[in-house]
Order: structure tokens, then C-alpha cells, then sequence
């Protein structure tokens, strides 16, 4: 583990995490409820980049919005620092808000059109009441604008005079005017030019090491999580079916379903790329209205058996990995 991680400091733990929303159409109808996040368990350790991946609809950033209270959990805990805050309201929320921050997917639509950069990474500052000055406010606004890469003379301007690339830094500033102890990052570079992304993702390791924060960094770009994440947790309907070292899941997955997902994976050389088997997976991501019995990846699975369908395979340890999979159970037995 590198050596930057405080592996003994544990700054998020998720246990047994359910979020459940009610579906159901109509007074008479029969009762639906979408399982978006069905029992997740984790932990993030101090100055780590947890990355979580998975496909559309599979609950990644439910789970992130969850974790921040933007959601209310239906079950489970959610400890920041070792304080549970599931089920915190009020005064308390505020406080504990100061920990963790967010940084959303579009900055665009994050940032208030009708701000200026400085009032827009002033008001967090205003509404928890750290300094007592707009004199104070202004030299802190301009040492953040100066940290992501901006100049302290773009604090009067408005977010529609900024490039894509540049109003994820004015969100990053923002996030991190509250000196933060974790960030969860949802999808930040998905909407941004490939050119920018790099530079979005050297910035975000450049804070980390600085600053020891903590990252739950989620996307699509499995090479990308790869590069930026200590270790990888594989989502799909709700559920962790991986977890492990990003090298090691990234080199060597073992759940089907991780497998499929890392075989689309392009490859930048042309020859190996045609040599590259991809696995294709059957059928369409089920509902989580209606999810199948036993293993969520049954319905999809190459190597389902009989067990899948009556049976929920837990995560086991395998060396320093953890899988949700009779397959991998049956093979390591």
C-alpha cells in the first residue's frame, strides 16, 4: 500500500448500507420499491482514492449521494471519523458537512450562473461562519483559485466566462474551502475533453498529496480508475461484487462480471487490441425494481449455476482481494 495511505486511520466506514426509494404508481397500485444500493460494505483509509465502477444504473452515485446525505439512508450505518451519521440531522448535519464535500459530475450545472467565482466559493465559508471578514474570505478565496491552477483576478468573473475544464477547478476550490477530510468524486472528468481530463486528474493527485485527503472517486473509464485509485470496488445492481488493489482487480479480475467490464477496456496498441477477447455479456442490466433471485448476475452470467438462483453469494477474502461469487468460491475451495 503506498505509503501515503494511513491504513490504521480509517476516515469512511459503510456498513451494510441500504438505500431504498418507493416506485409505486398510483393509490391502488401495487407497492414497487427500487433497490438502488442493497447492502454495501467498505472502508476508505486516510489520503486513499477508493474508485468505484460499474455500469449506468448499477447505484454508484446514489451511493456517493448517499454517503453525503443528499439521500437518507434506509438501513445501515455510515461512519465519518468513527461517528455514525446515518441518522443526523440539523445543527449536527451542518457540522458534520465541514468533513466531506462532493464534487458533481457537470460543473456547470453545480455552479449558480448568478455568482461570481468568489461569491460562489465564499458562501460555504458564509454558512459555517469560519471567517469573520470579507478581507479574510477574499486572501482565502484567492489562495484556492491559485491552488487548482486559476488566477486570483477570476474572482469577479461569472462560471459562463470559464471553459468546462476550468469550472471543474472553480468546483474544486469550492469543495475545498471548507478544508475537507473526504471527497467524493462523481464521474468529474466524464463531462470534459479528453485533454482536460488528464490535467483534472494530475490537479486532484497534486491536492491529495498535499493536503492527505481522502477520494471516493467514481466513473466509467476503468483505465482512468485504474491510474487514480489505490484499490477498485465493482458495483452492479446495487451490490459490491469486488473488491481489491486497483492493480490486482485491474490485472487479474475474478468475478465474471469484472471480467466483462475489463475486457471492453480499450487497448492503445492496434495489434493486441485485435487479439484482445471480448467478453459479451447476455441479456440487459435487470431492474432493481424487480431484481432476480439469488445472485443479482445470474441472468447474465456465463457460469450461473443452480445455487446462483436460490442462494446470495457474500463476500469472502481471497489473498488480499474480496469477491461475491460461488464460481470463485467453488475454484478456491
Amino acid at each position: 500500500m503506498p505509503a501515503n495511505i494511513v491504513k490504521d486511520e480509517v476516515v469512511l466506514k459503510v456498513d451494510h448500507l441500504k438505500t431504498y426509494f418507493d416506485a409505486t404508481k398510483g393509490l391502488f397500485a401495487k407497492k414497487q420499491t427500487v433497490k438502488a444500493v442493497d447492502d454495501v460494505s467498505f472502508e476508505i483509509y486516510k489520503g486513499e482514492t477508493f474508485g468505484l465502477v460499474g455500469e449506468s444504473g448499477c447505484g454508484k452515485s446514489t451511493l456517493g449521494r448517499t454517503i453525503v446525505k443528499i439521500y437518507e439512508p434506509t438501513a445501515g450505518s455510515i461512519e465519518i471519523n468513527g461517528r455514525d451519521i446515518a441518522g443526523i440531522k440539523g445543527d449536527e448535519l451542518k457540522s458534520f458537512r465541514k468533513d466531506i464535500q462532493y464534487i458533481f459530475q457537470d460543473p456547470y450545472a453545480s455552479l449558480d450562473p448568478r455568482m461570481t467565482v468568489g461569491e460562489i466559493i465564499k458562501e460555504p465559508m458564509k454558512i459555517h461562519g469560519i471567517y469573520k471578514t470579507e478581507e479574510e474570505m477574499d486572501a482565502r478565496v484567492s489562495q484556492l483559485l491559485r491552488t487548482v491552477g486559476l488566477k486570483p483576478d477570476h474572482i469577479r468573473r461569472y462560471p459562463h466566462e470559464f471553459s468546462g475544464g476550468q469550472r471543474q477547478r472553480i468546483s474544486i476550490a469550492r469543495t475545498l474551502a471548507l478544508d475537507p477530510k473526504f471527497i467524493i468524486c462523481d464521474e468529474p472528468i466524464s463531462a470534459l475533453d479528453v485533454s482536460i481530463q488528464a490535467q483534472i486528474i494530475n490537479l486532484l493527485e497534486q491536492i491529495q498529496r498535499e493536503l492527505d485527503i481522502s477520494y471516493l472517486f467514481i466513473a466509467h473509464d476503468l483505465s482512468m480508475v485504474k491510474h487514480i485509485s489505490h484499490r477498485i470496488a465493482v458495483m452492479y445492481l446495487g451490490q459490491i461484487v469486488e473488491l481489491g488493489e486497483s492493480h490486482e482487480v485491474y490485472t487479474n479480475p475474478m468475478h465474471p462480471y469484472s471480467q466483462a467490464l475489463l475486457s471492453a477496456v480499450p487497448v492503445p496498441d492496434p495489434v493486441k487490441g485485435k487479439e484482445k477477447e471480448r467478453i459479451m455479456l447476455q441479456g440487459e442490466l435487470p431492474s432493481p425494481i424487480d431484481p432476480p433471485s439469488g445472485c443479482p448476475f445470474r441472468t447474465r452470467c456465463p457460469y450461473a449455476m443452480e445455487r446462483c438462483a436460490g442462494e446470495r453469494p457474500q463476500m469472502k477474502m481471497y489473498g488480499s482481494r474480496q469477491v461475491a461469487c460461488f464460481k470463485v468460491e467453488e475454484e478456491n475451495s
